[in-house]
């Protein structure tokens, strides 16, 4: 390969290299919402991932979480979380309702085969992004058509 090639390949490389720079800048990150951390905390949930599940909570709430954690072994408490939501067919998260400056209420509907469950979840902003700081009792509600029911 001779020299002018080269340097014909490296000018490229570098000029593409800005580009995606120059494109990384103009994109802004998208936002954290408080929603989008109580779907991280069902994923990590469902595929057992004890680390991602206790990163999602925050205060009494996570240290609650530890101490059941410290009680179990991290398979068996892997184990649970999705044991308790293989059940889930659905999820419905409502819009954020501010309750102070770094604080909001959500309301999550959760949807199985022959019921809905509704809990409102209380998420405080950190630096890290929304966590879950606290969550009422689950309400049953009883649905007219269990979920899968087919249309006629």
């Amino acid at each position: 390969m001779t020299r002018d090639r080269k340097a014909k390949i490296l000018a490229v490389v570098v000029l593409a290299a800005a580009v995606g720079v120059a494109v990384m800048r103009k994109t802004p990150a998208r936002r954290q919402e408080p929603q989008d951390a109580v779907y991280a905390m069902l994923d990590a949930a469902r595929s057992g991932d004890v680390k991602s599940y206790l990163a999602s909570y925050t205060g009494t709430m996570e240290a609650a979480l530890r101490r059941t954690l410290a009680e179990s072994t991290n398979a068996g408490f892997a184990k649970y979380l999705q044991d308790s939501n293989a059940a889930i067919k659905g999820v419905a998260i409502s819009d954020p309702q501010a309750v102070s400056d770094t604080e909001v209420k959500l309301r999550v509907e959760y949807v199985y085969q022959d019921r809905n469950e509704v809990q409102m979840m209380y998420l405080e902003k950190a630096s890290g992004g929304w966590k879950i700081a606290r969550a009422d009792s689950e309400e049953r509600i009883k649905t007219l058509i269990p979920y899968g029911t087919p249309v006629q």
